[in-house]
């Protein structure tokens, strides 16, 4: 069975006419909704300054959630070896990251790539500290040599420097 080419030229006509339709239904509504807005008096550029003061906050609560004493006394569990310790911590702090994932679009691209960075150091460093213990270690030693770390070397951590630019994004948003 072909199809000829009046059965083509229809089929490309009813796809415009559809994708017109569309396109006309999406700008009406567009149009009824910044028409709502303003006869409310709300002023578009306020709400998208409250959105994304959110999203900064979000980010501050994600960076602190994040951090590896935190991921710890968190998801610290007794009787487990350092593998399945280290498949935790390593996934919660994916599962955070993953659900505050679309708070990327309120904030700058620097922003966005400090704490993805941030959350890619943690998962770095939880990974090499695991790589060097003994096969039979357990998780209370994967936990026990990732706290010596951050003890013995505060600036192992990106928290300080991250929580900074996000407060530093945050109060140019408020100007």
């Amino acid at each position: 069975m072909s199809i000829t080419s009046n059965e083509l030229l229809i089929g490309i006509a009813i796809a415009v006419f559809l994708s017109g339709t569309l396109a006309y239904l999406f700008w009406r509504q567009r149009k009824e909704v910044k028409q709502q807005i303003k006869e409310r008096g709300e002023n578009p550029s306020v709400n998208t300054k409250q959105l994304q003061l959110q999203a900064y906050e979000r980010l501050m609560l994600l960076t602190d959630r994040i951090a590896l004493q935190n991921v710890i006394s968190r998801v610290n569990q007794q009787g487990l070896n350092a593998k399945e310790m280290q498949y935790l911590l390593t996934q919660s702090i994916k599962q955070e990251f993953e659900h505050n994932i679309t708070q990327q679009i309120y904030v700058s691209p620097e922003s966005w790539d400090a704490v993805r960075n941030f959350k890619d150091q943690n998962m770095l460093i939880i990974n090499q500290v695991a790589s060097f213990l003994p096969e039979d270690a357990s998780g209370m030693d994967l936990n026990k040599s990732l706290l010596e770390l951050i003890m013995q070397n505060p600036k192992t951590s990106l928290q300080n420097v991250v929580a900074d630019a996000l407060s530093y994004e945050a109060k140019k948003v408020m100007k």
